[in-house]
């Protein structure tokens, strides 16, 4: 099977490639010529990843699935959230991201959470997925695993980062991993096995 990722994020694409059987072939934006950036105007993660797979299911007609993950911190009523990848601007610089998200959390409670969610266009359905893991935030970075604010993300129950922990285990426990799984729960009857 054949399933468009939307996104042009490399990282993502490889992440999931770890997560899914070999009966898969996933194929990002670049690999169907896709080059347009979708603007992300949503003010949710659910809306965000439903206008990417909307885009590309409209534009192209092709089955697709869209993500959009955020990290929410409790003490900054669930931000960055929707806006983390752009949260200290729109140039997306992930240094400057986490010294703002130490900035405003300053000694306030670090508890936190990733959350993704996916939104999949499928023979006609829309399906909404999503995965969560709880932990804390760290005012240091740890590990050069993972991307974007993992090496300040301690998940519950480890004493690690994303950035330290590696992809075997951020595979078993992260957002991205657990909504993967709800995905797959949805695609494994159309598998050929």
């Amino acid at each position: 099977m054949k399933l468009i990722f939307a996104t042009h994020n490399t990282h993502k694409v490889k992440e999931l490639n770890q997560l899914l059987p070999h009966s898969i072939e996933l194929l990002s934006l670049n690999e169907i010529g896709c080059h347009q950036e979708i603007i992300e105007s949503g003010k949710t993660l659910e809306e965000n990843a439903k206008i990417k797979a909307d885009f590309i299911r409209y534009k192209y007609g092709l089955d697709c699935f869209a993500d959009d993950s955020g990290l929410e911190i409790e003490a900054l009523n669930g931000a960055p959230g929707v806006y983390s990848a752009r949260y200290a601007g729109a140039e997306r610089d992930m240094e400057k991201n986490i010294q703002k998200v130490w900035e405003e959390l300053a000694c306030k409670e670090t508890a936190a959470c990733f959350r993704t969610v996916f939104f999949l266009h499928l023979e006609g359905r829309e399906h909404l997925l999503t995965g969560r893991v709880a932990g804390r935030i760290i005012f240091e970075k740890r590990g050069s695993g993972g991307f974007g604010y993992d090496p300040i993300f301690i998940p519950e129950g480890q004493q690690q980062t994303f950035g330290e922990l590696g992809a075997e285990i951020k595979n078993k426990i992260g957002h991205r991993a657990q909504a993967t799984k709800a995905l797959l729960n949805i695609l494994s009857p159309k598998l050929k096995i």
